[in-house]
């Protein structure tokens, strides 16, 4: 099919299940971490709810070209720990139909096909799931089923929590369709550049040392020794990113060295993990050439 395949089910239409289940419809894609976020709530109303006419269908419809590639959303479909239907909206045909403009969106659909809720973003769950209560129960008076649905609202444990106000920085795109938060070098240009850190540096700007090649959706590292500096106000920091080959890279914050990673399949790798809210100011030294940079993320 054009947009791509069908996760932990075999292929169907939504139309199959109006009339006896309760969709949840989740747009989602895997290297957001606002998505990744939600998914603890979604993987726990789906165990709970699943056996009394209850279905989620996560619509993975990338962001990135990487997130097209089948393998890649079911190792971290897997990783997720999601065991609802995925179905791969490659060609972006389903979010066109809906309309929708964001990564999370759920929409609610009841039993007659009708979308009676819907959320953008994070947050809103305990509404959410009282919306879910409320169609089950519709549901069960519908077709005569008694099952009781509980009252009771749902709190995973391994949920990351995130305070909208302590975040102050900007999602930060390093390709060249979306870099206008480049501090050095030359915006909205694919090809080639080689930069050096300037002697003063702005918050919610990125700045790139060493060579790097600029394509649309992210920039390269193409020399050894590379640093990306970044002074940002948030708890925690993403990297959406990618290796050639293994890429060992140092993460500094304020100076003092935080982490050590290897940088190698396309996914979000977590950076920093604060314990409050503030400025702080990121450096990623890159040992290697080969890191495809595509876009810094802040929770």
């Amino acid at each position: 099919m054009p947009g791509g395949a069908f996760i932990n089910s075999a292929p169907f239409h939504l139309k199959d299940f109006i009339g006896n289940k309760i969709i949840l419809l989740d747009f989602w894609t895997y290297s957001c971490i606002n998505c990744q976020r939600t998914t603890p709530y979604l993987n726990a109303w789906y165990e709970k709810y699943r056996d009394q006419g209850f279905l989620i269908v996560g619509v993975h419809t990338p962001e990135f070209e990487f997130e097209k590639v089948y393998d890649n959303v079911l190792k971290n479909t897997r990783d997720l720990g999601i065991a609802y239907p995925v179905v791969q909206d490659n060609d972006s045909a389903t979010w066109r139909t809906y309309e929708n403009q964001f990564w999370p969106h759920e929409y609610l659909i009841d039993i007659d096909g009708y979308i009676v809720h819907d959320h953008v973003g994070e947050g809103g769950y305990d509404e959410t799931e009282r919306a879910i209560q409320a169609a089950l129960k519709e549901r069960g008076d519908v077709l005569g089923v008694h099952d009781r649905i509980s009252d009771a609202l749902t709190t995973p444990t391994n949920t990351i929590t995130l305070d909208p106000a302590g975040v102050q920085s900007p999602e930060t795109y390093f390709g060249a369709a979306r870099n206008e938060y480049l501090g050095n070098g030359t915006r909205s240009t694919t090809g080639p550049q080689q930069l050096s850190l300037p002697t003063t540096t702005h918050a919610n700007r990125v700045y790139l040392d060493g060579n790097w090649n600029f394509q649309d959706e992210y920039a390269r590292s193409e020399s050894a020794g590379t640093n990306i500096i970044y002074t940002y106000h948030a708890k925690n920091v993403y990297l959406v990113a990618s290796g050639d080959a293994p890429v060992p890279i140092t993460v500094m914050v304020d100076g003092v060295v935080t982490d050590h990673q290897v940088i190698r399949e396309h996914k979000l790798y977590p950076l920093v993990h604060g314990t409050e809210y503030g400025t702080h100011t990121l450096r990623i030294q890159i040992d290697t050439p080969g890191l495809t940079a595509y876009t810094l993320t802040f929770g």
